[in-house]
């Protein structure tokens, strides 16, 4: 991959910094690289050492150094399509918790071995549930989105979050900005990788645009993604004249 091959050193000095570019750019292989190399736990069935999606970025993160200037208290990789994968990791594991239960409620001899066994197992099923709910697959896809990112974004941590726009309405997305922004006056650190004009629109962000093979900043404003987008919004009709014919 050009963007990868040609790729020599590169830093991060903004709190949020948007990888943006054409499918196929390399700004998603970049960013699971750069969360390999960070050793960031992901948010899904598998983690980033034995994804079989992620052999690319495995193999990216053992041909570079990567320095931190400051620990961060946690290190996550989030792609949208893993959540429900996470989400259904949470309740299979809820419903274990609870047949746990039942059969140490069964099996367990004397009232309080018993109380004490059903209690710490019930506890840890109540602690699933109180972060996620009772029943975590029973949101639309972006509700569950959003919550786990409240749930697992805490402060002083570094994230990379790969197209999170994915499965989100508008107004979604701008209440995805806004727990940015709050997570990051908490002292966090953010790399995205996305397409959506509005998360791009952050106060505060860097932009990264790989074109061509290079990564290079931009300002929000020289975006193709900002101009198709105000174009389309100007006059819909005059777009879809010339993409239709």
């Amino acid at each position: 991959m050009p963007l990868i091959a040609g790729l020599d050193e590169l830093t991060f000095d903004a709190p949020v910094t948007f990888l943006v570019g054409e499918n196929g750019s390399g700004k998603s292989t970049l960013l699971e690289g750069i969360a390999a190399g960070m050793a960031a736990v992901a948010a899904g069935r598998h983690q980033i050492a034995h994804d079989p999606t992620l052999m690319a970025a495995r193999e990216f993160a053992a041909g570079f150094l990567f320095v931190r200037r400051r620990h961060a208290r946690t290190r996550l990789f989030v792609r949208a399509e893993d959540v429900f994968g996470f989400t259904q990791r949470v309740t299979d594991d809820m419903a274990g918790l609870a047949g746990d239960a039942a059969e140490l409620a069964g099996s367990v001899r004397g009232e309080y071995g018993r109380r004490l066994a059903v209690g710490a197992v019930s506890g840890q099923r109540g602690a699933l549930a109180a972060a996620y709910g009772e029943n975590p697959d029973g949101r639309s896809h972006g509700e569950t989105f959003l919550a786990v990112l409240r749930r697992r974004l805490v402060p002083n941590g570094l994230y990379f979050l790969d197209e999170p726009e994915t499965p989100l309405s508008p107004s979604r997305v701008l209440a995805l900005m806004a727990l940015l922004a709050e997570r990051v006056s908490q002292g966090c650190q953010f790399v995205i990788a996305t397409h959506s004009p509005i998360l791009m629109a952050l106060p505060g962000a860097a932009i990264m645009l790989a074109e061509e093979g290079q990564l290079r900043p931009v300002e929000w404003g020289e975006l193709d993604h900002v101009r198709v987008t105000r174009a389309f919004m100007a006059d819909p009709a005059a777009v879809l004249r010339k993409v239709l014919g």
